[in-house]
């Protein structure tokens, strides 16, 4: 089982995951090229220990990773369970095209006495910058997408 697939079933909640498009990245394939990257249809998924990988999402956007997935919380939207991609909350506001530039992605072990959604199992949060300029957000048990 690959790292990335690892993540995405729940199984590296001390990792996150970084979700870089083609569109947004110059050279992906040098990317896709690193131990802990892995290629997807348009772009690369990076899967990287929790504080490196802030710092490596932060050097890429320019964002620190919580102020991105703070403000991306105010707009729950759809996100792919893949990372690479999903649905802007903000699509219908115009013909402007809506796509994934880049995801932040952590997950967050199962814990009974948060209840609700924790209760049931690990959570993945993700949060997506979409080409029109909005980020939005979403979240869902792990291996469940």
């Amino acid at each position: 089982m690959s790292d990335y697939d690892a993540y995405l079933a729940g199984d590296r909640t001390d990792d996150v995951a970084l979700y870089l498009s083609e569109s947004y990245v110059s050279d992906v394939e040098k990317l896709a090229d690193r131990d802990d990257a892995e290629r997807v249809e348009d772009g690369v998924v990076l899967v990287v220990e929790g504080e490196r990988g802030r710092s490596v999402f932060k050097s890429i956007t320019g964002m620190g990773a919580m102020d991105f997935g703070s403000a991306a919380m105010d707009n729950p939207g759809h996100v792919d369970g893949d990372l690479a991609g999903g649905d802007c909350p903000h699509a219908s506001d115009g013909p402007q095209e809506h796509s994934a530039q880049f995801a932040f992605s952590f997950a967050e072990p199962q814990n009974e006495e948060v209840g609700g959604l924790y209760a049931e199992g690990d959570v993945i949060h993700a949060y997506v910058y979409c080409s029109c300029g909005e980020s939005y957000s979403d979240k869902w048990l792990a291996g469940e997408r």
